[in-house]
């Protein structure tokens, strides 16, 4: 999932992956280092959501898929961020519960329903899924950055901090 807008540079000087699985509390956990880094970067570092729905979470494809539509009704990070708060109550009621996140954030609540029984944006989550397996992905959160992949999902512990360094090497190279 890439949130762009036209107000965006063409290309930012740097990018970050983030393999994510909406139904994960290692994700939900690291929402603040994602805020922290989106605050000190701001357009110079891309940040984009992968999908990487684990099977262990019933929930997670589906979530993936909603996260999708967000994205084209143009609120892709602000859905992401409620739904990952409240990892619990996704649990608990499952589809229901992705379709009430967008009417409560002024999402086309029913476009949302539509999307999850046609299966519009399956391809997508698939194809992230596959490229996460291609390139070593085994669990969530995981990090992409200058070529290196960083699993967060043992521990967030001292992740943001090696994201800034790789971040603000890519950004002195390319002068940004």
């Amino acid at each position: 999932m890439s949130d762009s807008s036209p107000e965006r540079p063409a290309a930012p000087a740097a990018v970050l992956d983030v393999w994510c699985e909406l139904q994960c509390p290692d994700c939900r956990s690291a929402l603040d280092d994602l805020r922290a880094l989106r605050e000190r970067y701001g357009d110079r570092l891309e940040l984009r959501l992968r999908h990487f729905p684990l099977e262990k979470h019933k929930h997670a494809f589906a979530a993936a898929q909603a996260a999708e539509e967000a994205v084209e009704q143009g609120r892709g990070w602000p859905y992401v961020e409620a739904v990952l708060s409240r990892v619990e109550e996704l649990d608990r009621k499952g589809e229901p519960f992705l379709v009430e996140v967008a009417g409560e954030l002024g999402l086309d609540a029913e476009e949302f329903d539509t999307a999850l029984i046609d299966g519009r944006h399956i391809l997508m989550v698939d194809a992230d899924q596959a490229e996460g397996k291609a390139i070593g992905v085994t669990g969530t959160p995981t990090y992409v950055i200058g070529g290196e992949r960083l699993d967060g999902g043992k521990s967030q512990a001292g992740l943001r901090e090696r994201i800034e360094e790789i971040a603000d090497r890519l950004l002195a190279e390319q002068g940004a």
